[in-house]
């Protein structure tokens, strides 16, 4: 771990919802405990069940978050991207790591440890405050697409993954969106709660529409309204 480079780090902070209300002064006490750290790809950055050391947020690269269940299979939680920060609640509770988090590529992110920034909280209450009221909006968002994914059929499922990637990750290219995410079809289907099987049938199909085409490192939505049809039919 290096310290970051206080030219920059304020600014990238700022960029945060939950850090966009702090004043000029308070978001100086948060620059002034922030680390930076450079992430190789498939390197974890902390393992589900270990102590809460810190709260990250990606300057570069991509990250996944996932859960395994007992049969050792994983579940997907979100691929997170430039300018995310994780885990959402992390400065706000004792319990560990709720999730593993993976580079899938080499990353750079800015750490908060936790415990500095308690401290922090405790001696600034103003921080705390502006903080949390940012963080109550960020669990309902959350809450809210799961009940929505939750509530769909595989098919469904599929198609709505398929537009939050597009709108978190995507790159409109001429009439086209690309999607530069480098996930294997499991992770595809980690991602929505099925097996392989039916994920690889559902992407095909879709393929066959010529709605979309799929490779390792990226997804190409040659139709972004027809998939939103196709999800709200």
């Amino acid at each position: 771990m290096s310290r970051v480079n206080k030219d920059t780090t304020a600014e990238f902070l700022q960029q945060f919802p939950i850090f966009q209300d702090l004043s000029p002064e308070e978001l100086k006490q948060v620059e002034d405990i922030a680390i930076s750290r450079s992430i190789q790809k498939k390197s974890v950055i902390f393992s589900e069940g270990s102590e809460k050391e810190a709260v990250f947020f990606i300057r570069t690269g991509i990250v996944k978050a996932y859960k395994t269940d007992e049969n050792g299979h994983e579940q997907i939680v979100s691929f997170l991207k430039t300018g995310d920060m994780f885990p959402h609640t992390g400065f706000f509770n004792a319990h560990p790591y709720p999730a593993t988090a993976e580079a899938i590529t080499p990353t750079e992110l800015l750490a908060i440890p936790v415990r500095l920034f308690e401290r922090l909280m405790l001696s600034t209450p103003s921080i705390a405050i502006k903080i949390m009221r940012v963080l109550g909006d960020k669990i309902r968002e959350l809450q809210d697409k799961l009940q929505v994914l939750s509530g769909q059929d595989v098919r469904n499922r599929v198609l709505s993954f398929l537009l939050m990637l597009a709108e978190q990750h995507g790159q409109i290219h001429e009439d086209q969106v690309i999607i530069n995410l480098p996930m294997t079809h499991q992770e595809f289907a980690n991602s929505i709660g099925t097996t392989r099987e039916t994920a690889n049938r559902l992407l095909n199909q879709l393929t066959k529409e010529n709605l979309l085409e799929v490779d390792r490192s990226r997804i190409i939505i040659h139709d972004l309204q027809a998939l939103k049809e196709q999800r709200d039919t």
